[in-house]
């Protein structure tokens, strides 16, 4: 990762003018290097590099900012940061707030738009222990980019926590393209799949056509078996599909092959136990709401996504699975414009 200290030059081609009003906001040009403003030739309106980003405003120095941000994401305490760097709890959950929020947009904006190539996709979930109860994280993953597609937090796991994982999940995919769903025995999972993954089919006759779902779906369960709280056994299960059809995906995604499994998706689950301190057992960092545990995930997700290279992948999930060509630095996640005023922004 680049070093996150480092400040862009100013690029014209990347900024949109915020003014609602101004039609011509493809004419942009540089107001001043060192305030790092830019400045509207249409109508006149100079702003600021970080105008709509979670760095606008900031009293505290940028770099500073960018620092305390990564150290989040990757896991570093709150408590740590706060006597590293002399600063308010308060502020550093701000801070927190405000990137988890523009991250799960970009999430959104880049990740849920129908040009995954999903391939393997697996399921599961995380039981959360937090300073006010406990609560339940749901994730989803694709196997062959290592890409995380979508996450949800709720105090309890049933089927609405995995329904809005399993939407977002749909609303990335390539329509037409063969699926795999790998998922745990919670039912809730294979309801969902089944549930989402399903369009109208007309049949030429007065009425709703019937929903009807994707021919090339398939879902297996994976299910593990204890003796003594130990793992005596794995039972694979085919819920949905063709057996034939599985065993050539899996082949395709894992690259090594080998059997369908979960291992995947639980690897996921032990970065993101990692990097989220709120999620680490026994651990006093502030977390006491499902709000504040999903903003974490969010910017977790996306550093992980965009900013973090895989060994096995040669660069960053993202990359894999073609959304970008290059490996972002925090910065540039944090800048990175969603509005639709902004379709010019180059990736």
């Amino acid at each position: 990762m680049r070093n996150t200290a480092d400040m862009p030059t100013l690029c014209p081609a990347q900024a949109a003018c915020p003014n609602p009003d101004c039609s011509t906001s493809g004419r942009i040009g540089i107001h001043a290097h060192g305030e790092r403003r830019y400045i509207c030739h249409g109508c006149k309106t100079t702003f600021a590099a970080t105008t709509g980003s979670p760095l606008f405003g900031l009293k505290t120095p940028q770099g500073s900012v960018l620092l305390v941000l990564t150290l989040l994401a990757y896991g570093c305490p709150v408590p740590a940061i706060v006597a590293a760097f002399g600063l308010d709890e308060r502020t550093v959950a701000a801070w927190l707030k405000k990137a988890g929020t523009h991250a799960q947009a970009v999430q959104k904006h880049l990740v849920c738009q129908g040009q995954v190539d999903l391939g393997q996709v697996q399921g599961d979930g995380l039981y959360v222990k937090h300073q006010a109860g406990t609560v339940w994280m749901a994730l989803a993953m694709s196997v062959f980019s290592r890409l995380w597609l979508w996450g949800a937090v709720a105090p309890h796991r049933d089927s609405a926590l995995i329904t809005q994982v399993v939407a977002h999940v749909r609303a990335a995919a390539q329509v037409g393209q063969p699926i795999l769903w790998a998922v745990d025995g919670f039912v809730a999972w294979t309801s969902a799949i089944l549930a989402v993954f399903r369009d109208p089919q007309p049949t030429g006759k007065r009425g709703r056509p019937p929903l009807v779902v994707w021919a090339d779906l398939h879902i297996v369960q994976v299910v593990k078996q204890y003796t003594k709280r130990r793992i005596s056994g794995v039972k694979r299960t085919l819920a949905y599909g063709s057996q034939h059809a599985v065993e050539a995906l899996v082949q395709a995604t894992q690259v090594t092959g080998g059997v369908f499994n979960t291992a995947f998706i639980e690897r996921l689950n032990g970065t993101f136990r990692t990097w989220i301190p709120a999620l680490t057992r026994r651990s006093r960092t502030p977390a006491r709401d499902v709000a504040q545990i999903e903003t974490a995930m969010f910017w977790t997700g996306a550093v992980y996504n965009f900013c973090r290279v895989h060994r096995s992948l040669g660069g960053s999930p993202a990359m894999a699975a073609d959304l970008t060509d290059h490996v972002w630095s925090i910065h540039e996640l944090l800048t990175f414009k969603t509005a639709s005023e902004c379709v010019h922004v180059v990736l």
